[in-house]
């Protein structure tokens, strides 16, 4: 992408976008966010906020190293990459919106666990739409951070990670 003179590198970090889509993406993540809640809090109560109460140092580097060494990455990936080097093979925004959120959430069968792959499905048909729509990467990543943000918060990030970050913590634990 840095190499094509066509493409528009300020789609990579510009956040020019954000202030304008903030009360919507504000909207649905309150919405979301609290779905999400009450699901943790309903189906698995002994996960609600475990990570925030049990190991508050590391929650804190999560909230700090997660957007920068995950989100922004993938973001470039199944964002900015996946939109400049595919959409000659999708016919619109929402075939090539589906495409980038399939792909994303391919991505987290690393995982081993459909939850995973679920909510990274649902995650990725926003961020992507979100993509399409201001052609900001930093916005998208904004709201992706958001989402991840929340859900390592509320108890689900151990559905979110495995082998070196679970290493990390068990340090963390000692």
């Amino acid at each position: 992408m840095l190499r094509d003179p066509r493409f528009d590198r300020t789609r990579l970090w510009s956040a020019g976008r954000l202030p304008g889509q903030l009360i919507a993406i504000l909207a649905v993540f309150a919405v979301a966010a609290l779905a999400i809640w009450l699901g943790v809090r309903r189906y698995a109560p002994q996960l609600e906020w475990s990570l925030v109460r049990q190991h508050p140092w590391f929650w804190a580097a999560v909230m700090v190293a997660y957007p920068v060494l995950s989100v922004y990455p993938q973001g470039l990936l199944y964002r900015a990459f996946f939109f400049e080097r595919y959409a000659g093979l999708f016919p619109g925004k929402w075939a090539m919106v589906v495409a980038s959120a399939a792909a994303f959430a391919f991505l987290h069968i690393v995982f081993r666990n459909s939850l995973a792959v679920w909510l990274t499905f649902a995650g990725g048909l926003l961020f992507a739409a979100r993509y399409a729509e201001t052609g900001s990467l930093a916005t998208s990543s904004f709201e992706h951070a958001l989402y991840g943000c929340f859900l390592f918060t509320v108890g689900l990030g151990q559905y979110f990670y495995a082998g070196t970050i679970a290493a990390v913590g068990a340090v963390v634990r000692r």
